[in-house]
């Protein structure tokens, strides 16, 4: 009886079988797969795409907070006496006194009075103070903002907003009030400095507490004189 083939024969039979089956299906499927990218490869890989993610979240981010920057005075929110927030844009179109006040100083009385009778004297169509409590000038200003707000209605007949207690000073500086010394490259020394801010929200002029309230009349009468030219050219 005739002997088959040796082992080795048998064995590189199989093997050339093996590779032909292999071979039709990797034609089958479109080709041999692409050899593998070193480790050090795909580590770069990898740290370029991350840098491209980094490098595109940064510019959304900045893009962003610069749609968000407060272009002007009444982009900002601020609070009421009784801490409720209060969008300053419901002023936008009114010429307005910014106060840094305190209930207790010594020249409280006579500043009070005298903003008061400007805001009754010009109308608060076209015009109005905003007064902003502060206690870091000589803690001069104790009480909560409740009571700061029903002491100046009592006591000097205030009318005008007062809003909630702020700081002028440091890393807790009011927004709002930190827009209007930016804008001036003014810092109030004392209570009673004052900000003519125009309709649409600029820093116009900053005045020291012991300047005369009679030079601010002049400049926020002319400032309201034109606001109402404007309104009726509009007409």
């Amino acid at each position: 009886m005739p002997r088959g083939p040796p082992p080795q024969i048998r064995n590189l039979r199989r093997l050339r079988a093996f590779l032909h089956i292999r071979s039709s299906k990797m034609e089958a499927l479109g080709g041999y797969p692409a050899k593998p990218c070193a480790p050090r490869a795909r580590l770069l890989a990898l740290l370029m795409s991350a840098a491209v993610c980094m490098g595109s979240l940064y510019l959304l981010h900045m893009k962003l907070a610069k749609s968000r920057k407060p272009r002007d005075f009444y982009s900002f929110e601020v609070k009421d006496a009784k801490g409720r927030a209060v969008s300053l844009e419901k002023y936008r179109g009114r010429v307005s006194l910014v106060v840094n006040v305190a209930s207790h100083g010594q020249h409280a009385e006579q500043n009070y009075r005298a903003l008061q009778e400007l805001h009754r004297e010009l109308g608060t169509s076209h015009f109005t103070v905003l007064a902003f409590p502060c206690a870091q000038y000589g803690g001069t200003e104790p009480g909560t903002s409740r009571d700061i707000e029903a002491f100046t209605k009592s006591a000097y007949g205030v009318t005008f907003p007062i809003f909630s207690k702020i700081r002028i000073m440091g890393a807790e500086a009011e927004p709002a009030f930190k827009f209007l010394t930016d804008s001036v490259q003014q810092m109030p020394k004392w209570n009673f400095c004052k900000f003519l801010v125009s309709a649409d929200g600029q820093v116009m002029r900053f005045w020291r507490p012991e300047e005369p309230i009679e030079e601010i009349r002049q400049e926020a009468t002319a400032l309201v004189r034109n606001l109402i030219l404007k309104k009726r050219s509009e007409l």
